[in-house]
């Protein structure tokens, strides 16, 4: 071999000999000795030492440092979008399976490595099939017969890699490249070319080889490299084993690829253009974008290996690629496409999900029917109507009401309780759950799977225990026919807001018109028993006779009773009704915070976690190469 090895990568040679012609590393001079690279140099620099004279070549140092440069972020949109990538990561743990988040794991952890490396050296693999020619190209563009060619198959058994400036060791050693088929150009026009300084070049196995550990192999590097140039033939140029496993799931990462048709010189005439616009059909048939117009994608060129026509070109390309600086943060930023590719089904939702003021309000409508919040509101009603007949009413109606409640069978109470059904629950569960699935399916409608399935778990989870709370909360407020349960609910004796919810426990208030309207009622009572006493003393001969004077007075007050409690009746229907809607108020109020504590907060705060992974998703594809 004529070329040298690095001297960064030295350390892989622990097997061979110095002098060793297989590995290309030393070389005799002219004066006898071996120039092997960093040995000979130093033995130079430690001659020049001793003699007072600097070597030329060196840094007058007996141990100079290697030569490595870590990676400089280009400043551009890809470190936010690593970061919203990450974040995006850490908060969907917890709901996405391990495996939906495998692909977006290793592409951060990959380009965390890639940063820790050399940003001057751009990495590029040549892949092809067997018997593509790739082989002879890698020796092409390094100027020297480093990789073997041959009619033996396969040729390439492992990537060698040809670095043409030191520093590139740490990006081997990623590879897994072995110390001993990592090369040097040989001197001469490819090794000196400035364009291709900091280029490392890998020659990979036959992608269609018949080793697994081949494939594997050029699996495992092409995941790795900064960019790809894919050698075909004339005859293979359209095997299907190439687009459908590697050129079309990589279309993202048309920036960094080229697509060289090898081989033309056995294409006769204008036939090597007619497969090489075929070529670039196929590839736009694989959604692979051309660079072509300045335009940037995939860079397509032919060219013959064996004969040199068009390397050059190639060369050149090469050398601006790399110069350019950029490869590695262009294939990251294609790597993050593709994964946030792989991830949108799980992120992007059909539609605006959400939970709207009418899907809650329906919800703490259906919590308040389910707690009979109307039935505990006509009861207040009827309650304040009850307690303003007996402060209002004549004391013979009173007195006839007291004996009709006395707990005989048709007594109106008894019939008022019978109207509710023994066996109907006070709050019914099935209501009760059928609200909350409602409100469920509208909070997940639309959202992709997995954050669905998190809005009804948590509404579902929430309402544990609600319906026992809606019980508590409607035999604390009096709900009819119903009686305090055993065990107790969770609400407790006060509502969500610390005050009485009303009804049973606390009697209505007392209009400040109640008294005058008790001494009028008074009154006609005292009138009828005044003139009902003046007729029994005149019938009886103690007082003079005289009929009409004490008839009018009874009359009074047998009449203006009633008038007085019509009167009365009429003034506290107003009343009443305020004070049965108050009480319906305050039990849906005390419903609708026990709903939204235990069902609302917690999908809000579900629809919110993924607002803000939704939020980090589109940082990911805003600044997106591909446009996916």
């Amino acid at each position: 071999m004529t070329a040298v090895t690095d001297e960064d990568n030295g350390k892989g040679n622990g097997t061979k000999k110095a002098g060793d012609p297989e590995n290309g590393a030393g070389r005799r001079r002219e004066d006898g000795r071996w120039d092997d690279g960093l040995i000979a140099r130093r033995a130079a620099a430690a001659e020049a030492r001793e003699a007072g004279q600097r070597a030329p070549g060196t840094s007058g140092e007996d141990d100079p440092e290697p030569q490595v440069e870590a990676y400089v972020p280009s400043g551009g949109p890809l470190p936010p979008r690593l970061d919203a990538l990450r974040e995006l990561v850490g908060l969907s743990r917890a709901r996405l399976d391990r495996g939906t988040l495998a692909e977006a794991g290793r592409v951060l952890d990959e380009a965390a490595a890639r940063q820790r490396l050399s940003s001057r050296h751009t990495v590029i693999a040549v892949a092809g099939a067997t018997g593509s020619g790739k082989s002879t190209l890698f020796n092409a563009l390094a100027g020297a017969p480093i990789s073997d060619t041959g009619l033996r198959r396969p040729t390439t058994s492992q990537p060698i890699a040809c670095s043409w400036t030191d520093g590139a060791a740490g990006l081997l050693d990623r590879l897994a490249v072995p110390g001993r088929l990592r090369r040097r150009p040989h001197p001469g026009p490819a090794a000196s070319d400035e364009a291709l300084q900091g280029l490392v070049l890998v020659d990979l196995p036959d992608h269609d080889s018949a080793a697994t550990e081949h494939r594997d192999q050029v699996d495992r590097v092409l995941a790795l490299v900064d960019a790809v140039i894919w050698v075909v033939d004339p005859e293979k140029y359209a095997d299907a084993a190439l687009h459908e496993r590697y050129l079309r799931p990589l279309a993202g990462h048309a920036e960094v690829t080229f697509v060289v048709l090898n081989q033309t010189d056995r294409l006769p005439g204008e036939a090597a253009d007619l497969v090489l616009d075929d070529l670039r059909r196929l590839l736009d048939e694989d959604g692979i974008a051309l660079g072509e117009h300045g335009e940037p994608g995939a860079t397509v060129t032919s060219l013959s290996a064996l004969t040199g026509d068009g390397v050059p070109e190639l060369r050149e390309m090469v050398g601006r690629f790399v110069q350019d600086r950029t490869a590695a943060a262009r294939r990251l930023s294609a790597d993050v496409d593709a994964a946030a590719a792989r991830l949108r089904p799980v992120y992007v939702a059909e539609g605006r999900p959400g939970l709207g003021e009418r899907a809650r309000e329906e919800f703490t409508g259906r919590l308040a029917e389910a707690v009979g919040a109307a039935a505990a509101g006509q009861a207040a009603e009827r309650e304040w109507r009850r307690n303003a007949g007996r402060a209002c009413g004549t004391p013979w109606l009173r007195l006839w009401r007291w004996y009709e409640n006395r707990g005989l069978p048709g007594s109106l109470d008894r019939m008022g309780q019978a109207l509710t059904p023994p066996e109907e629950e006070l709050t019914a569960r099935q209501r009760v759950e059928h609200a909350v699935r409602i409100v469920a399916d509208d909070a997940a409608d639309g959202l992709p799977g997995p954050w669905a399935q998190a809005v009804r778990e948590a509404a579902f989870n929430g309402a544990k225990g609600l319906p026992e709370a809606l019980d508590e909360l409607a035999v604390e407020a009096g709900a009819p026919g119903t009686a305090r349960r055993g065990g107790g609910g969770t609400a407790g004796a006060q509502g969500l807001g610390g005050t009485p919810l009303g009804g049973r426990a606390a009697k209505p208030p007392r209009p400040k018109w109640w008294p005058a309207a008790v001494l009028a009622q008074a009154s006609m009572t005292l009138l009828q028993i005044f003139g009902g006493l003046w007729l029994v003393g005149q019938i009886i001969g103690v007082l003079e006779p005289g009929l009409v004077t004490p008839a009018l007075i009874m009359l009074a007050g047998v009449v203006g009773g009633p008038l007085v409690e019509w009167a009365c009746a009429a003034a506290i229907r107003g009343p009443a009704r305020r004070y049965g809607q108050d009480a319906e108020r305050r039990l849906r109020e005390a419903a609708a915070g026990c709903g939204r504590a235990r069902v609302l907060d917690p999908v809000a705060a579900e629809l919110v976690r993924y607002r803000e992974v939704r939020e980090r998703y589109v940082t990911v594809t805003e600044f997106s190469t591909t446009g996916r």
